[in-house]
């Protein structure tokens, strides 16, 4: 039963004043500190969560939810802050979900919709992939074709590709953590084209210059150079991939035992059966794929890009092509034909971010930078071609011409972040009112044709014709200025 207040001044009784105290004497819950450093926000707010567990794992379990404004399916991954103890443990979620969000876009991740925070749990919201794990396709249907086999393989590696154009190593890939987009109709016509990976809580940055020795990943798909604690880069993700192409064309896994102790010994000695069945009824090929994917000296693996155009899966008619070559080079287009203001904007945006939130960026970079500070359009036709892209001298004129905003011909740092900004669809909050704000000089709540003047003219980057011209694309309201809704229009556009 509640308290009726009263809109007069009168004295409260006695029980009620005794109840008062008592209240102020009560010890108050204390607020769990966030994991993810944003404010507490209730997941129910936005999304049903229902009972029915889409997996379940050490840390985590995964539900069926759907959004209250759209009724669309997600999968709401559900994390008990009691089970984070150790501050390792609350960093390696929060490069996750940081992973999670540099990999936005991606077409075989699993897209994060948004993250969530409350006293006793975190919540992330992704994309539902109604087709189930690879790993339960695998496990029902035995070995598979040489055809369907290059097909899985063809959807793992661009995703492999792709994490490793963008400066991630995934450090756990199996069947279990690659979801199936689309439910087939019927079971004999599986689509295994389109393939989504999932759980990034082992992935890391790579950082050839600092290389990693942590002992992580799944018994049977590590790598031996992990298993040694040797320093280890991107190359035992190939190792991975080909663990699970050895299990795609026989059923079983390379490296088997009893228990973890007796399969790390096998990964160690790392002999994996090839002579009898089904192997001698096996093209060549395959296994000459298999075995350079199972190299013990990770130098010795081909690069992803190396595999997407091997003759094994040219043969089994496997389009090879990625799409995040074309992707990257349409994105630093866009770049180029964007206004001046907001280049300029995001410019001033890029630099409130956090460096740790930038860490995938910087690790982008480095993939195409190598050990320089900034690259020439020279350099980066040879990263490109180090990297195994498809990318050519035109290509790498358009990147360089697209990034380099003070025209000295190389891209820095600052200038790829810059242009790399443009690509996040969601800004957060306070950095587009704290950039919005640093043009609104009087913060009237509008950006004046006088203060966007000024703004350009700092960057020697305006002109009467050019301000004209912003001014018109921006203000849809037609009143001469730029408001805040104007400005997150063009922002997020």
């Amino acid at each position: 039963m509640g308290l009726s207040l009263s809109k007069g001044k009168t004295s409260p009784s006695p029980a009620a004043a005794a109840a008062a105290e008592h209240d102020q004497q009560k010890p108050q819950l204390p607020r769990v500190a966030s994991i993810l450093g944003e404010p507490h926000l209730d997941v129910n707010r936005d999304f049903k969560i229902s009972k029915k567990k889409a997996g379940e794992g050490k840390f985590a379990v995964t539900y069926i939810c759907r959004e209250k404004s759209t009724g669309k399916k997600y999968a709401c991954k559900m994390i008990p802050k009691k089970k984070l103890v150790t501050d390792n443990q609350k960093e390696d979620l929060k490069r996750e979900v940081r992973i999670m969000e540099h990999l936005r876009g991606q077409r075989n991740v699993v897209e994060l919709k948004g993250t969530y925070e409350d006293n006793k749990n975190v919540h992330l919201v992704m994309e539902y992939c109604e087709g189930g794990e690879l790993y339960a396709k695998m496990k029902s249907n035995g070995r598979y074709s040489e055809k369907v086999a290059a097909q899985i393989l063809s959807s793992i590696m661009k995703l492999v590709y792709s994490l490793h154009f963008m400066g991630v190593m995934h450090r756990d890939l199996k069947p279990e953590n690659f979801l199936l987009a689309k439910k087939s109709v019927l079971p004999c016509f599986v689509d295994y084209s389109m393939l989504k990976a999932i759980d990034f809580g082992l992935s890391a940055y790579i950082d050839e210059e600092k290389p990693n020795q942590e002992k992580v990943g799944t018994a049977f798909y590590v790598a031996p150079e992990v298993l040694r604690r040797q320093p280890y880069g991107k190359e035992i993700d190939i190792w991975s991939a080909g663990v699970i192409l050895y299990m795609l064309l026989t059923g079983t896994p390379p490296f088997d035992g009893e228990n973890e102790d007796r399969i790390f010994e096998a990964v160690l000695k790392a002999k994996p059966d090839m002579e009898n069945h089904p192997w001698p009824s096996i093209s060549e090929n395959a296994k000459k794929l298999v075995n350079a994917m199972l190299s013990v000296d990770p130098t010795k693996r081909p690069t992803a890009a190396v595999v997407l155009n091997d003759p094994w899966l040219d043969k089994n008619g496997v389009a090879t092509k990625d799409p995040i070559d074309d992707m990257f080079v349409e994105k630093m287009k866009h770049f180029r034909a964007m206004n001046k203001f907001k280049k300029l904007a995001l410019k001033i945006l890029t630099e409130m971010v956090p460096e740790k939130e930038l860490e995938g960026l910087q690790a982008m970079f480095r993939t195409l930078a190598s050990k320089e500070q900034k690259v020439s359009r020279e350099e980066l036709e040879k990263s490109l071609v180090r990297m195994g892209s498809n990318l050519g001298p035109d290509d790498a004129k358009v990147i360089v011409e697209a990034a380099d905003t003070d025209g000295d011909g190389y891209i820095d740092y600052d200038e790829f972040k810059t242009a790399m900004m443009n690509f996040r669809k969601q800004h957060k909050e306070d950095h587009l009112r704290k950039t919005f704000q640093h043009f609104d000089k009087d913060l009237n709540g509008f950006i004046s044709k006088e203060e966007l003047k000024s703004a350009l003219e700092g960057y020697e980057m305006g002109d009467e014709a050019t301000i004209e011209e912003i001014i018109s694309e921006i203000d849809k309201n037609d009143d001469g200025q730029i408001n805040y809704e104007e400005f997150c229009a063009m922002m997020r556009s």
